[in-house]
């Protein structure tokens, strides 16, 4: 991130001759988001955790948005996204991509597709790259076939659909776990072999229940390692039949 987030530049002048004078935009806020997609479902999670450094600025601010809903309570909505970073960025670009989708079932008559929605919001943050938001977005929800479908971004709109994916503060230490628990990296079939001969886990879609408790694992694992990651987990599951939020409190400290 060192051309997104910019090293602070001392101001004024020395005895060793001017410096620079420069403003930061960016704050990293800490936190992290991750999703995983089923067979027919997809789940997004994030902590409530929002920091400054070492100060606590909130113990609830949320990651995980209802994208194309109503306004008070996200009803109608079938489309989840999450970002971490920055938080006023990531609550700007989620505003924008909101009253995208909105307009878009106003012209229409109908919802805006995953894929579609996958696609706009790659260019809305493409257009901002000479400026970006600093934000870690993950876009889910269920493609035409009614398969869990998972988006992946950078700040600035390089996205791929993935089958799970980790992003924020902790990302480094989740990502591994749900590597090895989802997409069964370095996972071997037992007695199918010695050393090399050993044959490989084929992946398999997961059951809800079982992604619902590697999500908690892997955060409750989290907030035992990283200072930015705490207080609340908020996770989202996405399913024929709606979206259904669940809160699970972490540690505080």
């Amino acid at each position: 991130m060192a051309s997104i987030m910019p090293s602070h530049a001392p101001m004024g002048n020395t005895a060793h001759g001017n410096r620079e004078h420069a403003f930061n935009p960016y704050t990293d806020n800490g936190g992290s988001t991750l999703g995983i997609a089923g067979s027919d479902f997809t789940i997004l999670a994030g902590d409530t955790r929002s920091v400054a450094g070492y100060n606590i600025n909130s113990r609830y601010s949320p990651k995980v948005f209802k994208i194309g809903g109503d306004d008070e309570t996200g009803e109608g909505a079938h489309i989840v996204l999450s970002v971490c970073g920055f938080s006023a960025d990531g609550q700007a670009l989620k505003e924008r991509l909101d009253s995208i989708v909105k307009i878009y079932r106003y012209q229409h008559g109908k919802p805006m597709s995953v894929k579609a929605c996958a696609q706009r919001l790659s260019t809305i943050l493409y257009s901002k790259r000479f400026f970006p938001y600093y934000a870690y977005a993950i876009l889910g929800g269920l493609d035409e076939d009614g398969k869990g479908a998972l988006y992946s971004y950078d700040p600035v709109g390089s996205y791929e659909r993935e089958q799970c994916r980790a992003a924020g503060a902790a990302s480094s230490l989740i990502m591994p776990f749900l590597d090895n628990q989802v997409n069964f990296k370095n996972q071997y079939i037992p007695g199918s072999g010695e050393g090399h001969a050993l044959e490989k886990r084929t992946p398999a879609p997961l059951p809800r229940d079982y992604v619902e408790s590697l999500v908690r694992d892997a955060f409750t694992s989290a907030v035992e390692r990283h200072i930015e990651v705490g207080d609340g987990l908020q996770m989202m599951v996405i399913t024929k039949d709606g979206i259904e939020e669940i809160y699970t409190p972490l540690k505080k400290d």
